[in-house]
């Protein structure tokens, strides 16, 4: 009688049986280590953790996503040329995820694209001359 390993055919996908890995032997022993997080899980558990801030003269609690958020849209409306690039590109990459979802708001999307570009054209102009001097 020939045993099933006499008239296994080695090739594509079928490995010599010798060479396999063993039962119970990991083919990544030096890998990374169970229960590590990656980056983005990270850096998604800090920023749902919550501080405490003041605003309007009264604690309040809120995450670190929010707050962050809220300092980025007050630089923003101050004049931050640097923060109202990164709030429209923020702006515009939601647009981007929703677009799918909203069909019905491409009119209003593109109208408020458009007066965020006004905007930041307007703040390089006017931050032209102050530059010069």
């Amino acid at each position: 009688m020939s045993r099933p390993e006499d008239d296994y055919e080695v090739g594509y996908s079928k490995p010599p049986r010798e060479t396999r890995f063993k039962k119970g032997q990991s083919g990544n022993p030096s890998g990374r280590p169970k229960g590590t997080r990656n980056v983005a899980a990270v850096l998604a558990r800090e920023l749902r953790t919550k501080i405490v801030i003041n605003e309007s003269g009264k604690r309040k609690s809120v995450t670190k996503l929010e707050a962050a958020t809220k300092q980025l849209v007050n630089k923003a409306i101050q004049g931050d040329l640097a923060a109202l690039r990164l709030l429209n590109a923020l702006a515009q990459s939601l647009d981007a995820q929703t677009k799918g979802s909203q069909a019905e708001n491409s009119v209003s999307n593109e109208a408020d694209s458009f007066i965020m570009k006004s905007v930041i054209e307007r703040y390089q102009k006017s931050k032209l001359p102050e530059e010069k001097e």
